[in-house]
């Protein structure tokens, strides 16, 4: 046996060797920089750590996949993706000739592509979501509506910086503040911004508590900021089991393609309320939830591939991002101050800013500021009136969305 050039071919095959010799290699090095940089912010920093470990993961694997041959040893295959969106294409939409030539990423992407995890998400979040508070006060619809403001703002400024209809769509979702919608989105209309969209909707997520508070004092005085509520009359079993039948209905029938997220949440919540299928409510909330999240969080991260994630777009998309769920705040506040002074200043707009869908996060942050400001005061359960109606409203907002510009 030839052990030298054994030992020779073996380390031109290395991915190693492809460091020094591949072209262009230099950019799928500087991504698993940034993998590295988003495993820290997830492991030390728990910036969304459920999400974020496996997107950063997935990352790094599929730009380790670069130096180890597009061919059959790589996980990824961007160019099987590209066929698929191009109408040119004989394997336009082709599921089978994905499949005939995947990896192991491409498999778990094909569930986001289809729109199977974002929904199975939406299932899980219903099962773990009390809809309660908004029933007890149903005027908490108008702060989760108001604190889609975000959204529409940023797809204006994404229209003005270039960026097309359902590109500018996805962008202007991150406003919802929550992520399965804006994956669902992006998939559906601008899946090549899948990477920059999800990190920016995770990332400004995991910084609510950084980002509302100065603009929840901006937008409200001292004196609203003291307000203590009244406790919320106490709802019944009854329009608990009801209120998930009425809402898929009535909001499918308005807008039938938010369906998958809609009628997912709200199966996951009548399993909840309905009080006889708690073992189908236990395994949505947990075993499944947890499942789906590793599939969705690691195919994600293998969009994050070097030529879509390094360019001028993806900075766009991060500052339009951010400007969306400031935005979304900033509405939701202006709604809770025009509650303040119908309702005779008996309400605290504070729980405005928890109308951006991030539960239960923005409500919590919502409690925080109120209690600084009125020792007595707990906002929280009021605060999640709105929170669960921000989850019914970027659901809404990215149905509209998709209908105007799914084709």
């Amino acid at each position: 046996m030839d052990i030298l050039g054994t030992l020779q071919k073996l380390s031109m095959e290395s991915g190693f060797a492809a460091f020094f010799v591949t072209d262009g290699g230099w950019k799928n090095l500087i991504m698993i920089i940034i993998a590295f940089v988003l495993l820290y912010l997830g492991i030390v920093k728990k910036f969304e750590p459920l999400l974020l470990c496996g997107i950063a993961f997935g990352c790094l694997l599929t730009n380790l996949s670069y130096f180890i041959g597009m061919g059959e040893n790589a996980l990824y295959h961007p160019e099987l993706w590209e066929a698929f969106l191009d109408e040119a294409s004989p394997y336009y939409h082709s599921y089978g000739h994905v499949m005939a030539n995947a990896g192991l990423l491409d498999f778990f992407y094909i569930g986001v592509k289809a729109g199977i995890y974002p929904s199975l998400i939406f299932l899980g979040v219903g099962a773990m979501t009390d809809f309660g508070p908004l029933l007890a006060n149903p005027k908490s619809l108008l702060l989760g509506a108001s604190a889609q403001l975000g959204v529409f703002v940023a797809f204006l400024g994404a229209i003005a910086l270039g960026f097309t209809g359902p590109e500018g769509a996805s962008i202007g979702i991150i406003g919802g503040a929550d992520g399965p919608t804006a994956i669902f989105l992006t998939t559906k209309l601008a899946p090549h911004l899948l990477g920059p969209i999800a990190i920016a909707a995770y990332s400004y997520m995991a910084l609510i508590p950084l980002i509302q508070p100065p603009l929840m004092k901006l937008c409200t005085t001292k004196e609203m900021r003291e307000v203590k509520m009244e406790q919320a009359r106490e709802v019944s079993k009854a329009e608990k089991i009801i209120f998930p039948i009425v809402v898929a209905t009535f909001v499918i029938l308005l807008l039938p393609s938010t369906a998958p997220l809609v009628g997912c949440l709200m199966l996951g919540n009548l399993f909840r309320e309905c009080g006889v299928t708690d073992r189908l409510s236990d395994t949505a909330q947990n075993a499944l939830m947890n499942i789906v999240t590793i599939f969705l969080a690691t195919s994600v991260g293998a969009t994050m591939v070097a030529q879509n994630f390094l360019s001028g777009a993806t900075i766009k998309i991060i500052i339009l991002g951010l400007c969306a769920f400031a935005i979304s705040t900033i509405g939701g506040l202006l709604g809770g101050v025009v509650m303040y002074y119908a309702s005779g200043k008996k309400i605290n707009p504070l729980i405005g800013s928890a109308g951006v869908s991030a539960v239960p996060m923005a409500a919590r942050v919502s409690q925080d500021v109120g209690r600084k400001y009125n020792k007595t005061n707990f906002l929280l359960m009021h605060a999640m009136g709105p929170n669960v109606a921000g989850v019914i409203g970027s659901a809404i907002a990215a149905g509209f969305l998709l209908s105007v510009f799914g084709g």
